[in-house]
């Protein structure tokens, strides 16, 4: 998602980045001409990146769509220990997986384009411009995040229904096999368009979060740089800065998103929020915060490393 040249810079400046993979990567760049990652492999390694990544972290996303889940029905309301108790009581531990497929699909598709699409704008601004201001960067991670919104809804509106189907009664149950069966399923008995149910929210979701996470990984990094040095204590410390960050911001939106697109009927965003704050109370908006961040915050960990290194891979060997 984020490239680091910025930072390349500082530590060259400072002399303290010597043994940082990516500063190896821009004393190549200086000493012939500048090499760059082809835009395919650019989507290819953010696809990759992400589904590693949601891989790892799928069980606290699956507890925290059934807890934001959970306040339309009246119900009282349940801690993460509860649903998560509750899931593997019902289904084992494999239900903890439950809508995978659909997550991972989603992720090749939602995190190729977002982080292709940013480090692309990235490299033209750097080639033409030089390094982006923070503003910048944030109009960059928004329109990375319309574009991934886009790309990524019919898997989005999927990944929903399957995680939502757990929760049901099993005679009320859809029992899904996969992605592919869930959005031929919901198109058969739904129509086409079920699939764009919740686009405004999931593009406000996708934009706020993505330029949310950059801003907030970037400055962290900047911030904690003088006092860890460069290294995987400082990559690991800013993204869970940055993931707490994103969680705060980005939660309500997700909320939104998720009643949007499971429910079974037409509504709007205003009538959502105005229903939740009438029946369920205004901290509402933040139902499911311990699990969406113990999800967020692993998941941009996972993402930065593993994207970076295999830049870093392809520019060494390539």
């Amino acid at each position: 998602m984020v490239t680091l040249q910025k930072h390349l810079i500082t530590l060259r400046r400072n002399g303290s980045g010597a043994k940082f993979w990516g500063d190896m990567w821009w004393r190549k760049r200086k000493k012939s001409p500048p090499r760059i990652i082809p835009l395919s492999l650019k989507f290819l390694f953010g696809g990759i990146s992400g589904m590693v990544s949601t891989a790892c972290i799928h069980p606290a996303d699956l507890v925290k769509t059934r807890m934001q889940l959970h306040g339309p029905d009246g119900a009282k309301k349940v801690s993460t220990l509860q649903v998560a108790r509750g899931i593997v009581q019902s289904k084992g531990i494999k239900g903890l997986y439950d809508g995978l497929s659909a997550a991972l699909f989603r992720q090749m598709v939602s995190s190729g384009a977002r982080l292709g699409c940013f480090n692309a704008m990235f490299d033209w601004h750097m080639e033409k411009h030089g390094i982006p201001s923070f503003s910048t960067k944030v109009i960059m991670g928004s329109t990375a995040g319309i574009f991934s919104a886009l790309m990524s809804m019919p898997s989005d509106v999927a990944l929903i229904r399957m995680t939502a189907d757990g929760r049901l009664p099993k005679y009320r149950r859809k029992n899904y096999k996969n992605v592919f069966n869930c959005i031929h399923r919901l198109v058969r008995v739904e129509g086409i368009l079920v699939l764009t149910r919740g686009l405004l929210p999931t593009i406000s979701r996708s934009m706020i979060l993505n330029a949310a996470q950059l801003a907030a990984y970037t400055q962290a990094r900047e911030a904690l740089l003088p006092t860890y040095g460069d290294g995987m204590k400082l990559h690991f410390s800013a993204s869970m800065i940055a993931g707490l960050i994103t969680t705060v911001i980005g939660q309500p939106v997700d909320l939104i998103k998720t009643r949007i697109q499971e429910s079974r009927k037409k509504t709007t965003q205003l009538a959502v929020i105005l229903e939740i704050i009438k029946r369920e109370g205004f901290m509402t908006f933040w139902s499911g915060f311990l699990p969406s961040y113990l999800k967020v915050a692993p998941h941009t960990v996972i993402t930065f490393i593993l994207l970076e290194q295999m830049n870093a891979w392809y520019l060494e060997n390539y």
